[in-house]
């Protein structure tokens, strides 16, 4: 599919489609005419870039991750991960597990409260 489609599938612009190619999370082959084409696998791929950059991850350690996302352990890639990387890694854990906590205390307030609407609007 052409950039502008999947651009459109994905929910994302064609100018983050290309941003995500040229960070190397994505890929395309080029035709004749030198336009970009995506195969299927890219619009789920793009919506789960789109997914861990709403969740705070940078490009850098979305693309260390990618490898692993398909299926947690095939193919997951021992070589050239450096105790840094590992490191980056456990914090974004810490930090996203920390941001579920504060969402999840968030909704369970809004829930209590619409709660609270609902039975004194009867």
């Amino acid at each position: 599919m052409r950039i502008g489609e999947l651009a459109v599938r994905a929910g994302a612009s064609a100018r983050q489609v290309r941003f995500y190619e040229a960070k190397g999370l994505i890929t395309s082959t080029r035709g004749p005419n030198n336009y970009r084409d995506y195969d299927e696998t890219a619009l789920g791929r793009v919506q789960q870039i789109r997914e861990l950059l709403n969740a705070g991850l940078s490009t850098e350690v979305i693309r260390a991750v990618l490898p692993c996302l398909a299926t947690p352990r095939d193919p997951i890639v021992f070589r050239g991960v450096t105790a840094t990387t590992v490191a980056t890694l456990e914090r974004e854990r810490d930090r996203l597990t920390e941001r579920i906590d504060i969402l999840t205390r968030n909704r369970d307030a809004v829930a209590a409260y619409l709660t609270e609407l609902q039975q004194h609007a009867n």
